[in-house]
């Protein structure tokens, strides 16, 4: 993994927020957890859209189906 160090200027209550939503306690710490909260919300989306289409799933196909188990 690599870093770099930057400068940049923070909303100081919009980090507060932040820190106080994710639980952190460092700048670093906030930042890096809050790249991965979007990360994973993205993921979550593409979930429920794959979900949604039936895309890459074989619930639509009834071949796969007709082996299900069933109680």
């Amino acid at each position: 993994m690599s870093t770099r160090k930057t400068t940049i200027e923070i909303d100081e209550e919009l980090l507060e927020r932040v820190r106080g939503t994710l639980g952190t306690t460092t700048l670093k710490e906030t930042v890096d957890e809050a790249f991965r909260e979007v990360l994973r919300e993205r993921a979550r989306r593409e979930e429920v859209e794959a979900l949604s289409t039936m895309r890459g799933m074989d619930l639509d196909d009834d071949d796969v189906m007709a082996g299900a188990w069933r109680a």
